[in-house]
């Protein structure tokens, strides 16, 4: 944290402002000292973001749950584990205003033109309802799917479970769709960001076709789903130490709010929910069939720790020289770069009992098929696994020290973001939903999801 610094530095500073005082500060450094506080005042303005000629306007972030800090490749142009919403120089954003109603696909096909975007509605082969969009001057359009076409801001491909490489998750059938949703966020302040499934394609359209769910709305209004859907979940009480799962919904083309169909891709909608809205909170998950993406707000990162504090944290852990109880080695956590590599002196844990060793072959037995040890401390036989520390600040609700791990996976961060992951029900597959590691995306195991470590320090 940064802080303005005192001025004093030791000078009699009762005559400032007075020429005639022998023990004054020289005129010289009084207005060096002027000009450095109202640097500070510049540099540490609570406003600054707000105003665009001094700093971008960060609107929030997008971060991939399974991802620990990057791709397993590496994060490359719009392809990348997390993705920041900056206000753009110009705004993009549309909203609706002409609806054309009972035309035949010819006609739909002819308004539907490159130079307006529009949501093109196929109720039969003879009817075709065409919406058009205007620009709208007040906020910024950003667009997420798996095409890699130009109109898509953040590309995002299927998440695979524990994957090392981009072509673990290349072989996979995507369920991603190619256009799946777009965030309109308001130019001026809050910045309030909203969510709405499907994105323009590069002819500036969205086209539900014949099988897609749609209906039209009280109002006379055309709305829709998507074929697998754009799910939101608000946490209660926003994304702290303090927050608890909130319920998932699904949201539609025009930024609806309804319960679950009884499938992904159901044709049949769930019920209309009206007092919950698609505006993103600080902590709100997207999932899109796939991939679930989580929302920070800038205020919310602003709470949040850095890789700068977690790399201090583990820098802490490391000088306090925690040994292995067998070899009495010292085990220290490699460094940030290095967390796909199993180190030498990688700490390894007992996930029944939460015992850290160093690597050994001790209670290694052929009829455990090596997947179970058993602890040399108590006893315990379970799987015992090296431990990573969590390298994606975004995922901590708070700045506590590593001191607990996901199971099985051995992912290491604060005792509350391991309470408060363990108890999310994230969607899998077309209608199921359990809990995972947010830096790995593995289905968490055991009682809790998770163990307390249990460190010994140095003999001496």
């Amino acid at each position: 944290m940064y802080r303005k610094s005192k001025w004093k530095r030791g000078y009699n500073l009762e005559g400032l402002g007075h020429g005639n005082n022998e023990k004054s500060v020289p005129q010289l450094l009084i207005r060096d000292l002027k000009f450095e506080e109202s640097l500070a005042k510049l540099m540490f303005s609570p406003d600054q973001e707000n105003h665009p000629s001094k700093a971008p306007v960060k609107y929030g972030e997008l971060i991939v749950l399974g991802y620990n800090g990057s791709l397993p490749n590496g994060d490359r142009g719009r392809r990348k584990s997390r993705f920041a919403l900056f206000k753009r120089p110009k705004a993009n954003g549309v909203k609706p205003s002409t609806v054309h109603i009972a035309c035949t696909p010819q006609a739909a096909k002819a308004i539907s033109n490159k130079d307006q975007h529009s949501i093109s509605y196929t109720l039969s082969r003879a009817q075709t309802v065409v919406v058009e969009y205007t620009h709208d001057s007040n906020t910024d359009m950003f667009q997420i799917g798996r095409s890699t076409e130009s109109p898509i801001d953040f590309v995002v491909t299927d998440t695979v479970p524990g994957s090392q490489s981009n072509s673990d998750t290349q072989s996979v059938q995507s369920t991603i769709s190619r256009f799946a949703c777009r965030i309109i966020c308001e130019r001026n302040p809050p910045f309030t960001a909203r969510i709405y499934a499907a994105g323009f394609d590069s002819s500036k359209n969205i086209f539900l076709g014949e099988k897609a769910a749609k209906w039209k709305t009280s109002d006379g209004q055309m709305d829709g789903l998507t074929t697998n859907g754009v799910l939101v979940m608000h946490p209660r009480n926003g994304f702290t130490e303090d927050s608890k799962p909130g319920v998932w919904r699904e949201i539609s083309v025009c930024g609806n709010v309804f319960s679950l169909r009884e499938t992904r891709s159901a044709q049949q909608r769930g019920k209309m929910v009206e007092n919950e809205t698609n505006q993103l909170q600080d902590g709100s998950l997207i999932d899109l069939c796939g991939a679930t993406l989580l929302w920070r707000t800038a205020e919310g990162l602003s709470r949040t720790p850095t890789v700068k504090h977690l790399e201090a944290l583990r820098q802490e852990i490391n000088a306090a020289r925690p040994q292995c109880p067998v070899g009495f080695n010292t085990l220290a956590f490699p460094s940030m770069k290095r967390k796909d590599v199993v180190d030498e002196k990688q700490p390894w844990v007992y996930l029944n009992c939460g015992h850290v060793h160093g690597y050994h072959n001790w209670g290694n037995k052929e009829e455990r098929d090596g997947k179970d040890r058993e602890c040399p401390m108590c006893r315990s036989v379970g799987p015992y696994v090296p431990l990573w520390l969590g390298c994606e600040a975004g995922f901590y609700v708070d700045a506590g020290p590593p001191t607990h791990a996901f199971s099985p996976c051995g992912h290491v961060c604060s005792e509350k973001t391991t309470a408060y992951w363990s108890q999310i029900p994230l969607p899998h597959g077309t209608h199921t939903f359990h809990a995972a590691c947010p830096f790995c995306a593995h289905q968490l195991a055991g009682e809790q999801g998770y163990i307390r470590l249990i460190f010994q320090g140095p003999l001496d």
